[in-house]
């Protein structure tokens, strides 16, 4: 049976739906600085998922009183009971709204405002959230096994490019301590206590006596792949890179591209993953907003509750947003709210003499007392060089680009010339200069999202300016850190050299990869550079190109 009926969604399809309404999120907002790091996050989130599997085992067992709240609790005690779940979800999806609004612009779409940006997902996510549940499991069980998919095969292609020195950095750096699982435990407890919203809907699911197997697999799942990612992480970034960005799984995207180069800016598709899975949240705190209204009979948010979701993700008082406030409001008052509400219940079922229910409450609540966060300019319009050269002259900076459709784009050559060899040379004190002179200068957008290699300058090197470029490529999210980087005396007449018709970004490439396993050459990506920077704040040794008599040659150190 494909799809559930009757009117109700099959076990496969609620698996599906908690795992798209988790993981994106998770895999954002739960890692690098600030977050669950290392040996210490895991612990916590074993800790975690076992006060977890407790609750749900309790919690689950009390839909009785969550299908008609008015009915169950009275008008009072739903009124408070169900404001108190729709300031939750009010919230919360104003902190999913602030953070596809702090990366999708970034990332992915260029040139549009983040309010206007902001507004549409609103729009498309609050479309038809009145609607049953049926219609969500269908869309959870046609999409729900490709998106999974895509982050299993993240995972297995950055496991591929771990290191086993930096694991050592892990085990030989990281402070473990009792204390950091234990505060791990509780973000990752507050984070996942969405899953209290699912009595809610479980009187909608099939077969609801044995539900809670399905919660607790996907409960699992979301736990397991997150583990995953806290070794995963430090294992190809290196761990002091990890402690120090606040979103390194977009850095682990920008690397994960498929064998063979299938396919460029791969991580663009990945990030088209992690988008579907923010918004089809969203679109569960408006279902389930809308669920709420129904069980404590006080009307319906088809129109206000999208209103107070956007109005709360862009209203700003003194530098500060709702979504600036959510994990503390989540620690201080929501899973405290949720602890209370749960006393309630298990005294509401000990007057009804449920004891087997009673004694695993007991064993629950003393655990909590001990445990006490592409764009939008059309391909047309863009320059895409292949190669950077980068130097210094006097107190300015030299960037040159290699601009494969320079002539064509600057009506100063014919289609028939070698546009190759095409170099755009720019100079200014730092690089907000140069971009200015960029934009002042030229028609088309500079995209830097197929880069192949950059040559930096030996006088820059020596100089030790070179930090403030890597800092000026960290900020820049459309170059992936699978580049070749070289030295050299003079970059700019490198990518003017003549390669016989292929670009030089091509010819570098190939010159190191086009060989058979036991000859090809290794080259330095600027993904290594970053964790040495990291590590040790030094420069790790490039491949050293050198230009003779219109010969080129590169030596690997």
């Amino acid at each position: 049976m494909k799809y559930a009926e009757n009117n109700r969604i099959s076990h496969r399809q609620l698996y599906r739906q908690i795992l798209l309404t988790f993981l994106a999120p998770f895999l954002l907002c739960l890692n690098g600085k600030g977050g669950l790091l290392g040996l210490s996050g895991a612990v916590g989130i074993i800790l975690a998922v076992i006060f977890l599997l407790l609750y749900s085992f309790f919690y689950l067992r009390s839909t009785y009183g969550y299908a008609d709240m008015l009915r169950s609790f009275g008008k009072v005690r739903a009124v408070i009971f169900g404001d108190f779940f729709l300031i939750y979800l009010v919230m919360a999806g104003a902190y999913l709204l602030n953070l596809i609004g702090r990366i999708i612009p970034v990332w992915m779409i260029f040139g549009i405002s983040e309010k206007w940006l902001l507004l549409f997902a609103v729009s498309v996510c609050a479309c038809g959230m009145e609607k049953g549940l049926q219609k969500r499991g269908r869309m959870a069980e046609v999409t729900g096994g490709s998106f999974l998919g895509a982050i299993l095969l993240l995972l297995i292609l950055c496991a591929g490019q771990g290191k086993a020195e930096y694991i050592t950095e892990l085990f030989r750096e990281e402070a473990f301590s009792v204390q950091t699982s234990i505060r791990s435990a509780y973000r990752y407890l507050c984070f996942f206590s969405g899953i209290s919203l699912l009595p809610f809907v479980m009187k909608d699911v099939e077969k609801r006596g044995s539900a809670g197997k399905t919660v607790i697999g996907g409960i699992l799942t979301v736990s397991g792949i997150m583990i995953c990612v806290l070794v995963l992480l430090p294992a190809v970034l290196g761990w002091r890179r990890v402690q120090s960005e606040t979103w390194p799984v977009l850095s682990l995207l920008a690397g994960a591209d498929l064998p063979g180069n299938v396919l460029a800016r791969f991580d663009v598709l990945w990030m088209g993953f992690l988008l579907y899975g923010l918004l089809f949240t969203i679109g569960s705190v408006f279902y389930y907003g809308e669920r709420i209204l129904t069980s404590a009979h006080i009307g319906t948010g088809k129109y206000w509750l999208p209103v107070a979701v956007y109005a709360a993700a862009i209203i700003e008082i003194d530098g500060v947003t709702v979504a600036d406030l959510f994990e503390i409001y989540l620690a201080k008052i929501f899973v405290p709210g949720l602890f209370l509400i749960l006393i309630y219940l298990f005294l509401r079922s000990r007057q009804k003499q449920i004891k087997k229910v009673a004694t695993l409450g007991c064993i629950f609540l003393a655990l909590v007392l001990i445990c006490s966060g592409c764009a939008g300019i059309e391909p047309e319009k863009r320059m895409y060089p292949l190669a950077l050269g980068i130097d210094v002259s006097g107190d300015d900076f030299v960037i040159s680009y290699g601009m494969p459709d320079l002539p064509e784009a600057t009506g100063q050559g014919k289609e028939e010339e070698n546009t190759d060899r095409s170099v755009l040379t720019l100079r200014g004190r730092d690089f907000d200069e140069i971009q200015q002179l960029y934009d002042r200068s030229q028609n088309r957008y500079l995209d830097i999202g197929h880069l192949e290699v950059i040559i930096m300058g030996n006088e820059m090197l020596e100089s030790g300016r070179w930090e403030m470029f890597l800092n000026y490529l960290k900020a820049e999210p459309l170059a992936g850190e699978d580049i070749y980087l070289f030295r050299t005396g003079d970059p700019e007449a490198v990518l003017k050299w003549d390669s016989g018709g292929a670009s030089i970004g091509d010819y570098l490439t190939g010159l190191l990869e086009n060989r058979v396993p036991a000859q090809q050459k290794e080259g330095v990506t600027l993904r290594q550079v970053y964790h040495q920077w990291y590590q040790g704040g030094t420069l790790l040794s490039l491949p050293k190109i050198t230009l003779v008599d219109g010969e080129l040659e590169v030596f690997l150190e």
